[in-house]
């Protein structure tokens, strides 16, 4: 039987670890195969620490992100971290980089898809990245785009959190419990040292959805306790056969 899969992606380099990184490390525990594709690596808006160094050059941030990215997914359990290297502030896709896109989606064949909340007037290559991603799926779903690859089918794309929320107009309606992963996740957020100022930040931010998830678990996971959680908005309606 064909191993699930499913499909990240991230503008920058860290983004998938604070916002998803329980998604993915309890997925790949579960089977999934998830494939991380990371745009950029944030070496020029998301690096501060590294760029106080005197003497930092472009080349060297890249090339610690890239190094803090592989050992973050490496301690998820990412099946594949894809990294496209278009560079950020501002992020920006050719068609030819939007098609590159399109094929890994396809190849992957995700049972479901992550990205970033669909506004974000603090940081707007969050907010692109989503765009492309759901440009990008559209586009894997057409017969006439490459004919003969096989077409996408209709994987929910779920938006992970941002950084300031009630800027962003993100709800989220689905809580995910992290607790049995949350040592991998916060293994995975100590890799991210160019932002070591988030890592306490988004330790609380976990801890806050699993008081959401306790507060809506009763009819739906038992009731459980949790002490991590991730939250994430859906993009589609969801169909199901019983409520």
């Amino acid at each position: 039987m064909p191993s699930k899969t499913a499909l990240v992606i991230s503008a920058h380099a860290a983004d998938f670890v604070w916002r998803c990184g329980g998604a993915i490390a309890l997925h790949a525990q579960m089977g999934y195969e998830v494939t991380v594709v990371c745009l950029s690596f944030g070496e020029r808006g998301e690096s501060a620490k590294l760029w106080k160094d005197p003497g930092m050059t472009l080349a060297q941030v890249k090339s610690a992100r890239r190094s803090e990215s592989e050992n973050a997914a490496q301690a998820l359990g990412v099946h594949d971290l894809v990294e496209f290297d278009l560079g950020d502030y501002p992020l920006h896709l050719t068609q030819d980089d939007k098609f590159r896109l399109v094929d890994v989606i396809r190849k992957v064949q995700p049972d479901f898809m992550l990205s970033h909340s669909q506004y974000d007037p603090y940081n707007t290559d969050h907010m692109y990245a989503t765009q492309v991603a759901l440009e990008c799926r559209m586009i894997a779903q057409a017969w006439g785009h490459e004919p003969g690859q096989k077409v996408l089918g209709a994987p929910q794309l779920y938006l992970f959190e941002p950084h300031q929320t009630e800027q962003m107009g993100w709800k989220p309606d689905t809580f995910l419990d992290i607790t049995p992963v949350w040592d991998r996740k916060r293994a995975a957020i100590e890799c991210m040292e160019g932002q070591e100022h988030l890592w306490e930040y988004y330790t609380r931010v976990a801890e806050n959805r699993a008081n959401h998830f306790m507060r809506n678990s009763g009819g739906q996971s038992g009731g459980r306790k949790a002490k991590y959680a991730e939250g994430f908005q859906s993009v589609f309606p969801r169909t199901v056969d019983a409520l």
